[in-house]
């Protein structure tokens, strides 16, 4: 049973210094000047009034801080929970509705409880399956996806919420001769001041600089008055305790909504949280942050928030600010709530142009070129998963991408267990006067003539069975002579039934042939499986050796001295005493 922290923040609060605190006030105040916009927009999709999305990118970011694994991810409202939420209650009720309110925070309540439920469960397992290629994939895509998003409050026109990117491109190809002429020159100059105060002041609050460059150039241009959108009012009250009013017919017909918002929210926050924690170079523990996630919902729930999960905008603005420690999410929230009580009004004159620029920069440095540049140019397998999540992500939506990727790479996983290598070995001199074992290819004019050497680098189990099987037997085509073989286990950890068969199988030819078999494995549990499955009857515990040398040492005692009278290969050490014998 995973063990529960119920206090994770110790394992980083000894971090703290007044430093890092500087770092994540200045993360946390430019953080919350972003999820206004982000906040009001993400509660509109998900059919909710706007300050519901306040509130969640308040709440919910604090308790995942606390609770969860990740040093910079932030929580909170997100594009596709917002989509599958609506979806989920659109049929039930009215959004917008109080009946539609009441249900979405029951079912964000829910949602936790499930997450909670996996993550003590063990559930986060599921990362594993995750390769790093999806995680580079599913970064850039949901980079594109967030720049593209922004487009049409970059260019100051109105284009329908929703779709995947090339979607939302199309839609908005349709709105060009709409463009704002002062939007694009705002959220521009926006984009360029953020791009050039990174570059060459990168000590200085470039965020908050170019997004005050962009407000002032929005006044010098009377913007509101040409057409230019604005943040524009947002409420000043912070969320309260409310009990959803649902019934529990309403909570079974909400359970599969639910599960599967839970699962999307997940998906996002686990590989939110691995993506940047690899870029950090960090631990991540995904059960603990399935806690953390599940917390932040099942709390928040009673706290007038809807689902939410790691964002991966507020995250990327966390870690290109210099955020250190979960703090900055608490500096986050305590920041947006002061701008809602105190200078709300103020908020309500940022242009949204401004504000998109802004979030273009930030999402630009969220891809990874180097790395997808790495990834093409290394392992076919990898290139095919990178290409299925981002080609999901672009063509169809976000989250599923999550799932290609997911798929493709336990298919990978799966191929590679199946199909085992199993090189010939021989002992090679290493120049120094010793010798290591090394792979010497198939050809038998390269080997000894009366021994084979092999190693299975792999699992032997009931899927490999029929690879290996089919490779030793090529092997035994291309080397018919050696009638004696040595196969080391080098990488089998354990072995099922079907792989001990094969095994028994196998010795039973060699013997036949008039041969003998010999096994080296040094590891412990594995030599147990070898004899509870009746492997070790069939070899003989005497052919059983912890290294490669014994086992070509008891097996030269085994050969047939015509066959090395005048032989001139010297592969062995034995080889001297074999011709002294003659």
């Amino acid at each position: 049973m995973f063990h529960i922290n119920y206090f994770p923040a110790k394992n980083w609060l000894n971090k703290v210094n007044g430093q890092t605190i500087q770092s994540d006030a200045f993360a946390g105040f430019t953080n919350a000047a972003i999820v206004l916009p982000q906040g009001v927009a993400f509660a509109t999709i998900a059919g909710l009034p706007p300050e519901y999305g306040l509130y969640t990118a308040m709440i919910t970011a604090i308790i995942a801080a606390l609770f969860g694994s990740s040093m910079i991810m932030i929580s909170g409202p997100t594009t596709a929970i917002s989509a599958v939420l609506f979806a989920t209650l659109n049929d039930v009720a009215t959004p917008g509705s109080a009946r539609y309110v009441e249900l979405a925070l029951m079912v964000t309540v829910m949602v936790g409880i499930f997450q909670m439920a996996g993550g003590i469960g063990k559930l986060g397992g599921i990362v594993s399956f995750v390769s790093h290629s999806v995680m580079t994939a599913f970064t850039a895509a949901a980079a594109l996806l967030i720049m593209v998003s922004q487009l049409s409050g970059a260019l100051g026109v109105n284009v329908e919420r929703g779709g995947n990117v090339i979607e939302r491109i199309l839609r908005l190809s349709e709105h060009f001769v709409e463009v704002n002429p002062s939007a694009v020159i705002i959220s521009g100059i926006t984009l360029l001041s953020a791009i050039f105060l990174a570059k060459v002041f990168p000590k200085l609050p470039g965020f908050l600089l170019a997004l005050i460059i962009g407000s002032g150039i929005a006044y010098f241009l009377d913007s509101e008055n040409a057409g230019v959108a604005m943040v524009g009012a947002i409420p000043d009250e912070l969320p309260s305790l409310h009990i959803p009013k649902v019934s529990f017919g309403d909570m079974g017909a909400l359970a599969p909504g639910a599960a599967a918002i839970a699962l999307v929210g997940l998906l996002e926050a686990i590989s939110i949280g691995r993506a940047f924690a690899v870029r950090r170079k960090e631990d991540f523990d995904a059960n603990q942050e399935m806690v953390g996630q599940g917390l932040s919902n099942a709390i928040g729930g009673f706290f007038q928030c809807y689902a939410g999960s790691g964002s991966f905008t507020r995250s990327g603005v966390n870690f290109t600010a210099g955020a250190v420690t979960p703090l900055s999410g608490l500096f986050a929230s305590l920041f947006l709530a002061l701008i809602l009580v105190f200078i709300g009004s103020w908020v309500a004159y940022i242009p949204v142009p401004a504000m998109s620029g802004l979030i273009l920069f930030v999402a630009w440095k969220l891809i990874d070129i180097k790395e997808l540049k790495h990834i093409l140019g290394t392992r076919c397998a990898e290139t095919v998963i990178l290409c299925l999540t981002l080609a999901a992500g672009l063509f169809i939506e976000l989250d599923f991408a999550i799932y290609i990727g997911v798929i493709s790479s336990l298919c990978v996983f799966i191929y590679d267990s199946a199909t085992p290598q199993i090189p010939i070995i021989a002992p090679i001199e290493q120049g120094n006067g010793q010798r290591k074992f090394r792979d010497i290819g198939t050809l038998a004019p390269d080997l000894c003539p009366q021994v084979l050497i092999m190693r299975l680098d792999g699992p032997l189990f009931f899927g490999s069975v029929e690879h290996v099987e089919k490779r030793l037997k090529e092997i035994h085509k291309q080397n018919i002579k050696q009638k004696h073989w040595v196969l080391a286990l080098k990488a089998v950890g354990k072995i099922d039934l079907a792989g001990a068969d094969l095994l028994i199988k196998t010795i039973r030819e060699v013997k036949a042939r008039g041969g003998t078999f010999r096994i080296v494995a040094h590891f412990e549990p594995l030599i147990k499986s070898l004899e509870r499955l009746h492997v070790l009857d069939e070899l003989g515990k005497d052919k059983m050796y912890s290294s490669k040398f014994e086992a070509v040492n008891a097996a030269t005692k085994d050969f047939d001295e015509h066959i090395c009278k005048g032989c001139l290969r010297e592969m062995f050490v034995e080889c001297d005493r074999l011709r002294e014998a003659e």
